[in-house]
């Protein structure tokens, strides 16, 4: 068989290709042949079908993602921002902090285990490639329900894969959450994030500059998992059995990536790089665009250098293979042997594969035929746009119109307790320990707030205690009632739960899970979550530094709830003046802060006692977000509060539950008067126990400090109001119930193994 070169390109214009199969659009195919005045050869319409994929080239969410940068705030402390593998930001003392959130769903549906271990993977590279050394994931994720058996076959296997790599690596998961509902039944979203350290003079960026500096790839053999992987399999809607294409899902070594990053970061600290990229969607088709698109000239590689597995692989093959552990390194010429020594120092194996180059062009060599020739920035960077139709759904008024406040209530204090205990129960609310007690959240000894507390916590420095927190949220219930808001409450969730830990919001990252761009409903719900996120984060002041938007996530005709997952990290000068969510100590004060309205549109209640969706969200107030916030850092700072939680999923009776489940405390409550009617004996407790108003927190305080909190509160104008009083072995709700802390946690902690054990 003649091999496809430039050459035989050009003589052979009509040849027919696989453009289709290979998931690109006939007017994308024309343009590619228009880009390079002849028909592409195999190699390079590999490289263009994977690049200008929807994973990797964003070519329907780009016109919306613009509003990120165009509504950027102003934000000394954010140091890299959108572009680059991963955002980076000041914390203060030389250090710097970069973190990143994306998604492996499509993978870890086909195959659960390996495709949430190469999540993790990837998403450490991305880390490690800005310079940084990883110390901390978290996990966002969602399954179909509870009860279907096919979660029993999804779940398990991406919980194990999640904690088998993360832990191998040594690092600690601190965060994520995990919410069930039949939407995420064929469309599981495993999303992953990172956090990584290092000062401000190591930050390494992804280029390619200075004409003589070899390509050096490093890390595993390449072989023929993940050929087309998460860039194809991540960029078609699944049918009603299975996806339609199934390309072999990546597999990974997390001991082979233990290597790389101790590996590089022993390259780092001898400064031997001059730019580096991790090999992750579309492998060494993205590394080598990518870096020579970023870099001031161009790039030559001899492909059959490249270390293989599978001897049998075609160009296209090696050029498509997302094999795992991989990284590029641009090095110039009188470093290279001591790389080379480092790499063999910790069993790495390294191959210079090519060169920088002084013209403008990629050129990839086959066994000294030519069979790449193409602008990298029209590879990595000049990919489709497409201005997708949206409009907002004919059902969205309907549904907005289906107010859950209409809902039967329990009549009496008897039914209202068996409902909370009903809550406390469901999968959603219930303890998820069974899960991430398979996570090692305290390796390395620096993790200091881990799951089930509000936010992750760890320390970066031992002498200062300087640490930085991170909180990821996302409720796909309130984005499918209202987009806008939904986005806007997942962000201010996070900047809530990452303030209520002790920690100031500085900057945060996104996964954006979505169902096909192809359809117009689904494109305003995208549009919307879009735009409204800009806006919040605009108001807030906290910039979005990077991310991922993860599109087809629909089985058939049937998309998930639009899910915009959001992570905030923020920074504390002090761990060991966190706040903690658990109700540890007798005589402690309850005080809940913000306002509480009749607000269940989206609500667990809703969902759990009546199966309903339906009605607006809580509302949001961003300016009320911040001032909470504050008053929560201060009130830790200043060691005011005990303890603190965030009221959200489950409302105030959900937070209290956990609270004193956590610290082995009961608490006795006092409903507000003048709440609600509510239409029931039992209204005003049930707004009070149930209501999800977003912009509140519960806190325990210190007798002694009592007066100087209600002060600071009442000088800044946040309402906070004694609700009641840590004690004894019951959680009572006074003139309403009274549940034993032993059946509280039965009911809390026995569902999820009842389930999938």
């Amino acid at each position: 068989m003649t091999l496809d070169t430039v050459k035989h390109a050009g003589e052979t214009p009509d040849s027919e290709q696989p453009w289709k199969e290979l998931g690109l659009k006939e007017d994308e195919y024309a343009r590619i042949r228009e880009i390079l005045g002849r028909r592409p050869t195999g190699a390079e319409l590999a490289m263009y079908s994977v690049m200008w994929s929807e994973h990797c080239s964003y070519k329907s969410s780009k016109v919306h993602l613009k509003q990120f940068g165009e509504k950027a705030p102003e934000n000394d402390a954010l140091l890299v921002g959108i572009g680059e593998n991963a955002g980076v930001v000041d914390v203060g003392q030389g250090y710097a902090v970069t973190f990143k959130v994306e998604s492996h769903n499509h993978p870890s549906y086909i195959e659960p285990y390996q495709g949430a271990a190469t999540g993790v993977g990837g998403i450490v590279r991305d880390i490690l490639a800005m310079g940084a050394r990883p110390v901390a994931v978290v996990d966002p994720l969602r399954f179909g329900a509870a009860d279907h058996p096919d979660t029993k076959r999804v779940l398990p296997g991406v919980v194990a894969g999640i904690g088998g790599y993360g832990n191998c690596l040594g690092l600690p998961n601190i965060g994520g959450e995990v919410v069930f509902d039949s939407c995420y039944q064929g469309n599981p979203l495993v999303n992953a994030g990172c956090i990584g350290v290092m000062k401000h003079e190591d930050i390494h960026l992804a280029q390619a500059s200075g004409p003589g500096n070899k390509v050096i790839l490093y890390g595993a053999r390449t072989g023929g998992d993940g050929i087309g992987g998460v860039s194809v399999l991540a960029s078609e809607t699944f049918d009603d059995t299975k996806p339609t294409k199934r390309p072999a899902v990546q597999v990974g070594d997390p001991f082979q990536e233990k290597l790389l990053i101790e590996c590089t970061l022993e390259i780092f600290k001898e400064k031997l790089v001059a730019g580096i990229q991790d090999l992750g969607g579309a492998g060494l088709s993205c590394a080598t665009s990518e870096l020579a698109s970023a870099g001031s000239g161009g790039m030559r590689v001899e492909l059959d250098t490249v270390p293989l597995r599978d001897a049998t692989l075609s160009p296209e093959e090696i050029l498509m293979s997302e094999s795992q552990e991989r990284m590029c390194a641009i090095v110039e010429p009188q470093h290279v042997d001591r790389f080379m020594e480092i790499c063999e120092k910790w069993d790495v194996t390294a191959t210079v594969i090519g060169e920088v180059t002084e013209g403008e062009r990629l050129e990839i060599f086959w066994h000294g035929e030519l069979i790449v020739d193409v602008p990298p920035g029209t590879v990595a960077h000049e990919g489709p746009t497409y201005h997708r139709p949206f409009a907002r759904p004919s059902w969205q008024d309907a549904l907005q119109a289906d107010d859950a406040g209409r809902l039967p209530r329990p009549a009496t204090a008897d039914e209202l307790r068996a409902q909370v205990l009903r809550l406390v129960a469901s999968p959603n609310q219930a303890s998820k320990a069974w899960i991430t007690d398979q996570y090692d959240r305290f390796v390395q000894g620096n993790t200091v707030l881990a799951q089930p507390e509000d936010a992750g916590m760890v320390r970066i420095d031992e002498e200062t205690n300087l640490g930085v927190a991170m909180a990821t949220d996302g409720n796909g219930r309130y984005a499918k009632l209202d987009p806008y808001t939904g986005a806007q409450l997942a962000l201010a969730e996070a900047y809530r739960n990452v303030a209520a830990s002790g920690a100031k919001p500085l900057a945060i990252s996104d996964c954006l899970n979505f169902g096909s761009p192809e359809d117009p409903d689904v494109m305003w719900q995208f549009a919307e979550a879009t735009r409204g996120l800009a806006d919040g984060c605009l108001q807030l002041g906290t910039p979005v530094t990077g991310g991922n938007v993860s599109l087809y996530n629909q089985t058939g005709d049937v998309a998930i709830h639009p899910t915009p997952v959001v992570a905030v990290l923020g920074v504390i000068d002090d761990v060991t003046r966190r706040t903690p969510i658990a109700f540890a100590e007798e005589g402690q004060l309850l005080y809940l802060l913000g306002d509480t309205r009749e607000e269940f549109g989206g609500s667990a209640w809703s969902q759990v006692v009546h199966d309903h969706l339906g009605g607006l969200p809580p509302k949001v107030d961003l300016d009320r977000e911040k001032l909470l916030a504050e008053i929560l850092i201060a009130a830790s700072r200043d060691g005011m509060i005990d303890a603190a939680h965030d009221l959200s999923d489950g409302g105030l009776i959900q937070a209290v539950t956990e609270s004193c489940l956590r610290g082995g405390k009961g608490a006795r409550l006092v409903v507000p008067e003048g709440l609600s009617d509510g239409g029931s004996a039992t209204g005003d407790a049930f707004t009070f126990l149930l209501s999800e108003s977003a912009g509140r927190a519960v806190v325990a305080v210190p007798r002694s400090e009592e007066l100087r909190f209600t002060d600071m509160c009442g000088a800044r104008g946040l309402p906070a109001t004694r609700i009641g009083v840590v004690e004894g072995d019951t959680v009572e709700v006074q003139g309403q119930f009274a549940i034993p802390l032993s059946e509280l946690r039965t009911a809390h902690e026995e569902t999820i193994p009842g389930l999938l054990v």
